[in-house]
């Protein structure tokens, strides 16, 4: 588990698997998914985590004396994302995915509101936290982009209520 003490290449390591089992939540959670808008919000979502991944393996690679495109792929698909980026588990998400089925988009975006305000929360104690100066930087960075996120999930919900009434 990460904790703020990493360098930078262990923080984006770590911050790198942690968007990964967001994806992976996500992308799983959109398939399980029985109400279309709730799998498109899924979806989004899960391609807004791709490219934080994408992001952090860019700085990675920069910072790392361009590490050969190949040999990061390889560690991503060998690599297991057991937490995601709000420091859940992804097994306690899925599980909770598996008991309480999202049947319509407000449980899918009361859902991803938890998980967004929660990887905003932890993103934000890192950057507290971080020794390394670098860190802390990378660490504002995600936590910029999870503001971003939830804003995105809050304009939904509005749009959302204005439908029902």
């Amino acid at each position: 588990m990460i904790t703020g003490k990493e360098n930078l290449l262990q923080a984006l390591i770590e911050a790198f698997l942690m968007e990964k089992g967001t994806k992976e939540f996500y992308a799983d959670a959109s398939g399980k998914s029985s109400n279309s808008d709730a799998k498109k919000i899924f979806r989004e979502l899960a391609d807004w985590e791709k490219k934080h991944m994408e992001f952090i393996q860019f700085l990675y690679q920069s910072i790392n004396g361009g590490q050969e495109v190949k040999s990061f792929e390889e560690f991503i698909n060998r690599t297991e994302a057991p937490l995601t980026e709000a420091g859940i588990p992804v097994k306690d998400l899925e599980a909770k995915i598996e008991k309480y089925t999202i049947k319509d988009e407000t449980g899918a975006l009361t859902l991803a509101m938890e998980i967004e305000g929660k990887a905003y929360n932890f993103y934000h104690k890192l950057s507290q936290d971080a020794e390394d100066t670098n860190a802390k930087v990378v660490f504002k960075e995600m936590m910029d982009q999870e503001v971003k996120h939830v804003e995105y999930l809050k304009k939904l919900r509005l749009k959302l209520v204005k439908v029902y009434q």
